[in-house]
């Protein structure tokens, strides 16, 4: 199989592009690399479409070789003819080669089987060909045969027909056209498997929906309701249409005795053998699309999220509520670095507001904290309140949030916190987790799995294997493109860095522990097993800001060097100019002379030289500082004071398939459904929102009972 071909036709691009697209990957280079600092190769893709076409390539791989191993396999039985060589090289899909192969499959013991080991194969054959004026039972009757238990002419007849019915059912052309029509025509159905009890899958107790028009979400929470026995459910087709279908294929034009007899086969084929598998398989197709989906809507959050702009240079600190366990504090400086540690206990049972109060003041002014974190687990609605009556009370300059706890306990108990941090318990890291995830989500938020972060939606039910290849990816590339601070990262966000696995980002702090501060990239070539190839990967994506060549502190990679100090001369500067911010015009500069000639008389592309000259202009230039700031407060509300109509502002929390949880400083998210969110129709809240974005929202309704909060982001709704 031609891949680069199959691949350029699929994504519309160049042959050329996905040529050297797949020698970049062959050859071990990593997505963010390859998206990077090889533009010129493949048109400036952006890393998702990379991974997207390295995901395709993978699966054209993995279907080229069960092509060939089914080639091999009809082969060897010496069945193999032009026509399966034809059908077999132009199946598209895994179940299209499946369906050719299934003739040919090893079988476990059938009534065909049975039928063709009592030697009724023939009888078979000439029944099916409709071209006798013989009746079947007549036809029968010359293959009784008590040696091998054939009875009676009944008995022949029936083998006879089970073995059409093999061959009809695994007929590929057949299974491919019922398969398409029953999924065009048919509809997902489930029921209630007890009428009377009560779960939350009660919208799903009567439901019916065309296949092709049912969610993802509606898909996974069948699945889910099933699997827990609150569900049935099955596929509804049109049994005639399905039949009809069978019969149109293998019916022959005439009056022949024997058609009615293929007929009953046909039947039989259909609902004992074919619809029952189909059935299956178009279930197992809409959920491998709902998990596509949803793992795409996870990554998609999870970019977001990991992508917040940090609060730097502030000293911040962590509260981890609690009720009996207290609420832990956890005050770190703007590096992150710990400062100090202790627990309060201002809510339930103990309630020790007063001296709660008098420490965290206490903190606050002794060590400057600026920004409080604040978790949103158990007690987090009280920790908030008194968070905030005491900023109002003591007039503190002091601002909060309320950030997400998801995945805080699993890092917390985690071997990489117990490395961290070994002289605290693990309810103790949890409030240091929090006032870092405030200060740099991606720096705290890569040290746990990103399974764990709670921004996806029946994540529990996904093949784990392929969510975890989707979130890695994610996490892989936000951290290349933010880049890593080389002599202050930790050993978990080193190991996020391409071509650095998590033994040799151990090596590399503990080479930076033994000899100092990385006085340039090329020293990283010192570390204990990072050869020529993990450095070229991971090098541009390394920051030294100690180094003498202000170039160790730009994503401009190593081999791009020469060309950017010859830009330099070229536009009459010095390299000392990058860290005094004097190329302020560079991209002017280059402009007069043309970026086409500038290229050429530097040896590059013009991709790279963009890249250069931008770099260049704003040197470690981080994404996520043009992304909107986090929402803070000083102040906090409770849903009994929410009114219909009131506006407010709130950060979105997670963008899931039927809308977005908003959090509007209420201690219960309110969530905006999908005809909510814009006043146009859109397809998916992905369209207009994305996790951390800060919008306006009114309340739409209010339940206080079931802690449910309705907006809107159309306006405020018309009074009744």
């Amino acid at each position: 199989m031609n891949f680069a071909q199959a691949l350029a036709n699929e994504f519309n691009i160049k042959l050329t592009y996905a040529e050297n697209i797949l020698a970049l990957i062959d050859d071990g280079n990593t997505i963010p690399f390859i998206a990077r600092y090889r533009k010129e190769q493949h048109g400036s893709m952006d890393d998702q479409k990379l991974r997207e076409i390295s995901e395709r390539y993978e699966y054209l791989q993995n279907l080229d070789k069960r092509r060939t191993e089914v080639r091999t396999s009809i082969e060897n039985l010496g069945k193999l003819t032009d026509e399966l060589v034809t059908a077999l090289d132009n199946a598209a899909t895994l179940t299209e080669i499946e369906d050719i192969y299934r003739p040919y499959k090893p079988k476990r013991k059938t009534r065909a089987s049975v039928a063709r080991e009592k030697g009724l194969e023939p009888l078979a054959a000439a029944i099916f060909a409709q071209d006798t004026k013989d009746y079947p039972i007549d036809m029968a009757a010359a293959f009784v045969n008590p040696e091998k238990e054939v009875n009676t002419p009944e008995e022949a007849l029936q083998g006879a027909l089970d073995i059409i019915a093999e061959d009809i059912s695994d007929n590929a052309e057949i299974r491919k056209r019922l398969r398409y029509v029953a999924f065009e025509n048919g509809s997902i159905v489930s029921k209630a498997a007890d009428p009377e009890a009560q779960s939350v899958y009660e919208n799903y107790y009567d439901y019916t929906e065309p296949m092709k028009k049912a969610a993802g979400y509606k898909i996974l929470a069948i699945n889910r309701g099933e699997h827990e026995k609150f569900l049935k459910v099955s596929i509804d087709f049109d049994h005639a249409k399905g039949v009809g279908i069978l019969t149109g294929a293998v019916l022959k034009p005439g009056d022949s005795p024997c058609t009615d007899a293929v007929r009953a086969a046909a039947e039989d084929a259909y609902d004992r053998l074919i619809f029952p598998s189909i059935q299956n398989e178009l279930r197992s197709e809409l959920t491998d699309a709902a998990v596509e989906n949803a793992i795409k809507v996870f990554s998609e959050n999870l970019h977001q999220l990991l992508m917040q702009p940090p609060v730097k240079g502030k000293v911040a600190m962590g509260l981890d509520p609690g009720y009996r366990m207290g609420c832990k504090v956890a005050v770190v400086d703007a590096t992150g670095r710990l400062l100090n540690t202790t627990v309060i206990y201002p809510v339930p049972p103990f309630k020790k507001v007063e001296e709660a109060k008098k420490i965290v003041t206490k903190f606050i002014k002794a060590y400057g904290v600026e920004i409080i974190a604040i978790g949103n687990g158990t007690a987090g609605k009280e920790t908030e309140i008194f968070a905030a009556d005491l900023i109002r009370e003591q007039k503190l300059n002091v601002a909060y949030m309320v950030v997400s706890e998801a995945g805080a306990s699993v890092y917390s108990a985690s071997k990489l916190a117990a490395e961290e941090f070994p002289d605290y318990d693990v309810n103790v890291r949890s409030a240091i987790s929090i006032a870092r995830r405030l200060q740099d989500p991606l720096a705290e938020l890569v040290k746990i799995d990103p399974k764990a972060i709670g921004v996806g939606q029946y994540q529990h039910d996904m093949p784990q294997k392929r969510l975890s290849e989707a979130l890695d990816g994610v996490v892989e590339d936000c951290v290349n493109s933010v880049g890593v601070d080389l002599n202050t990262a930790s050993p978990a966000l080193l190991s996020k860095v391409v071509g650095i696995s998590a033994a040799i980002s151990k090596n590399i702090v503990a080479y930076r522990e033994a000899n100092g501060a990385f006085q340039s990239r090329k020293e990283l070539l010192k570390v204990s097993k990072l050869g020529p190839k993990a450095f070229e990967q991971c090098a541009g994506f390394m920051r030294v800001s100690e180094s003498k060549n202000p170039l160790d502190a730009t994503a401009v990679h190593p081999e791009s060097y020469a060309a950017a100090e010859s830009l330099l001369a070229l536009c009459g500067y010095a390299p000392a100019d990058i860290k005094n911010g004097g190329l302020g015009d560079l991209k002017q500069k280059v402009e007069t002379i043309g970026f086409d000639k500038a290229a050429e008389q530097l040896g590059i592309g013009v991709p790279t030289l963009t890249d250069i000259v931008s770099e260049l202009m704003k040197p470690g230039r981080d994404p996520r500082d043009e992304l909107p700031q986090p929402l803070l407060r000083t102040d906090v509300m409770d849903i009994k004071d929410l009114k219909v109509g009131m506006e407010l502002q709130g950060t979105v929390r997670n963008v899931i398939d039927f809308g977005a949880f908003v959090d509007i400083g209420v201690h219960q998210d309110g969530l905006v459904h999908i005809s909510q969110i814009a006043k146009r129709r859109i397809k998916h809240p992905s369209e207009v929102l994305k996790v951390g974005d800060v919008v306006k929202v009114w309340v739409l309704s209010i339940d206080e009972a079931k802690g449910r909060i309705g907006l809107t982001m159309k306006g405020e709704p018309k009074k009744a």
